[in-house]
């Protein structure tokens, strides 16, 4: 069972996370491609929360946690690899808020410029979570800042969630029932609302996680039953080098099946089949779900499995480098 003592959201702070921020964000679209369904023998629906405001699914989350500010609040930090920092300072911005964000200097170049051009003050740190929490502090410590975490948040994971309410109503709009529901893992916040919801509305549908060898802590964690607090994650998925949070851990152990791991080669051939079949232009992150279903084919032959594609914020040097490494190495 859950640790009691934790914050944790329920399956009605979804819906009203919802509704709070419906006029804020997009309903994103379910699309398909009937060549990646040849390649992959499953029938594959990709929710395309790349479309989402400021180019990720974390603009749900920002948006509803600013919806639940202390009165009198003026100014916002937290850290960020980069889509979170951008989601939140975009949010900010539009309640006309100060906003501050720690990200690690190993952060694309893109989404530091993101994160600027909606406004919000960079403060650069070193790679780990240790790093980022301690930038974060000093941050708060001169400026009394309110601390909007990227995932380890109980407004954050509700927000997140309403992504599986989508998926829910389109698949239901489109006459067919989801078997699988695969999201990407880092610090678990999407993970963790995509479960809590799917418990409370689709119980028979199942959970399932994507991350990196590279950054496999959520693996372990959950397989072993004992929360993975730190590693030295070597991937090319950016948004996905975090550990767990603690609430989102406690959330994905009662929702999610398991969680499956993918390689980088496996990352950079789901990227470019997404960018050359759907001519949707991911993230390495976004593309850990394809992978993991390319490299996993017997989990998901003839399945429905809807995919969330996380974001598309990148470099696009960065990609074309990726892809020119594939070409040669091949």
């Amino acid at each position: 069972m859950p640790d009691e003592n934790l914050d944790l959201p329920g399956s009605a702070d979804i819906f009203s996370a919802a509704q709070a921020i419906a006029e804020r964000i997009h309903r994103t679209p379910l699309i398909t491609s009937a060549q990646i369904d040849r390649i992959c023998g499953a029938h594959l629906f990709f929710k395309c929360e790349h479309l989402q405001k400021t180019g990720a699914f974390k603009a749900r989350g920002a948006s509803n946690a600013l919806c639940h500010l202390p009165a009198g609040t003026s100014m916002v930090a937290t850290h960020s690899s980069g889509n979170h920092g951008a989601a939140l300072a975009w949010a900010a911005a539009a309640r006309g808020l100060a906003c501050t964000v720690v990200m690690p200097d190993t952060a694309p170049l893109a989404k530091r410029a993101a994160v600027a051009g909606y406004g919000a003050e960079i403060v650069l740190c070193g790679p780990t979570l240790q790093d980022r929490e301690a930038a974060l502090r000093k941050v708060v410590e001169s400026t009394g800042a309110h601390v909007v975490p990227p995932f380890d948040d109980s407004r954050i994971i509700a927000g997140q969630g309403t992504v599986a309410l989508e998926i829910i109503e389109q698949s239901r709009a489109r006459g067919f029932n989801p078997d699988i529901v695969l999201t990407p893992v880092g610090g678990g916040g999407l993970l963790a609302g995509t479960g809590l919801a799917m418990a409370a509305m689709a119980p028979e549908v199942l959970v399932l996680g994507a991350e990196p060898a590279g950054a496999d802590d959520a693996q372990r964690s959950l397989r072993s039953g004992t929360h993975v607090t730190s590693q030295t994650a070597d991937t090319i998925a950016d948004g996905l080098r975090t550990t767990l949070g603690q609430r989102n851990f406690a959330l994905i152990r009662e929702t999610v099946k398991d969680i499956v791991t993918v390689s980088e080669q496996g990352i950079v051939d789901a990227m470019q089949l997404l960018w050359t079949r759907t001519k949707q232009l991911v993230e390495p992150s976004a593309a850990v779900p394809l992978a993991a279903v390319l490299e996993h084919p017997a989990r998901f032959r003839d399945k429905n499995v809807v995919l969330v594609l996380s974001g598309g914020n990148m470099d696009l040097e960065r990609a074309a480098s990726l892809f020119a490494e594939e070409a040669t190495e091949s």
